[in-house]
């Protein structure tokens, strides 16, 4: 009898449990939370992913120096913040040339002078550490719904 009445009580807290699981993750997909950026974890991303031309000719400091210009890029720009604005209702766009010359003039005022292929690389790099943690979305021009335009 004992036996019996211990299978309940487990058979009811599992229960229990495996609904809240279920309606946490019917939660989480429907309102994912907003994903962080996490400096030291993305200059180590950034790093690990550097394809090996850049990575030859770069440090460890100037990666984190070219990211910390593109974040500062982004701030200016309105693209991050801290949480206390509501988002955007349009999407945000940005010009890669525009973005590259900001950093390389940004870098170069502080005296670290980088050619463009350099900083696009990490910048490249980055976005896909962005686009790792859901902090952005698939570019424009990759919408599956989008059709071209052809002219009649």
């Amino acid at each position: 009898m004992i036996w019996v009445v211990g299978f309940v009580v487990v058979g009811i807290v599992l229960a229990i449990a495996a609904a809240l699981v279920f309606r946490e993750a019917a939660r989480l997909s429907e309102d994912p939370p907003d994903a962080v950026f996490d400096p030291d974890d993305a200059l180590g991303w950034v790093v690990d992913h550097l394809d090996d031309l850049a990575a030859s000719t770069l440090t460890e400091a100037d990666v984190k120096r070219i990211i910390d210009a593109q974040m500062e890029f982004f701030r200016q720009r309105g693209v991050s913040h801290d949480g206390t604005r509501t988002p955007p209702t349009v999407p945000l766009l940005l010009a890669p040339e525009e973005t590259i010359a900001y950093i390389v003039d940004l870098c170069a005022e502080t005296g670290e002078s980088y050619i463009p292929e350099q900083v696009e690389a990490v910048m490249n790099c980055q976005l896909g550490y962005l686009r790792f943690i859901g902090a952005i979305g698939r570019a424009v021009d990759e919408d599956p719904g989008s059709q071209p335009v052809t002219e009649s």
